[in-house]
C-alpha cells in the first residue's frame, strides 16, 4: 500500500490549501483515514479524522477552518485547510487504516508527508 499526499506550499495567513492523498495497493477496504502535522522539533498531532461512513473529528486547532473529507472510491482523502495561521506550519502526513480482506484486521499506513508553510 502507498499513499501518496499533494497540496502542500507557501501561502500568506489568512489563505488557503487544499491537501490530497492516494492510497494504492491491493486494498480490500479503507476504514479511517486522517490528516496528522508535525512541526519542527514536536511531536506528530493528529489534526483531522474521517471514518469510512463520514464521521469526523478535528483537533481544536483546526476546527471551524479545516474541513476532512474523503472519496470511497478513489482512495482518496482531502484536507481544506482555511484561515491559514503561521502556527499551521508543519508536515503534514496522511493516514489510513486498510483492510486486505472481509473481517480482517486494519493496518496503518502513513504518507510520506507534505509541506505547509504560513508566513505572516
Amino acid at each position: 500500500v502507498q499513499l501518496q499526499a499533494s497540496g502542500g506550499g507557501d501561502v500568506q495567513a489568512g489563505g488557503s490549501l487544499r491537501l490530497s492523498c492516494a492510497a494504492s495497493g491491493n486494498i480490500f477496504r479503507i476504514n479511517a483515514m486522517g490528516w496528522y502535522h508535525q512541526a519542527p522539533g514536536k511531536q506528530r498531532e493528529l489534526v483531522a479524522d474521517i471514518t469510512n461512513g463520514g464521521t469526523t473529528t478535528y483537533a481544536d486547532s483546526a476546527k471551524g477552518r479545516f474541513a476532512i473529507s474523503r472519496d470511497n472510491a478513489k482512495n482518496t482523502v482531502y484536507l481544506q485547510m482555511n484561515s491559514l495561521e503561521p502556527e499551521d506550519t508543519a508536515v503534514y502526513y496522511c493516514r489510513a487504516d486498510v483492510s486486505f480482506s472481509r473481517g480482517s484486521a486494519s493496518f496503518r499506513y502513513w504518507g510520506q508527508g507534505t509541506q505547509v508553510t504560513v508566513s505572516s
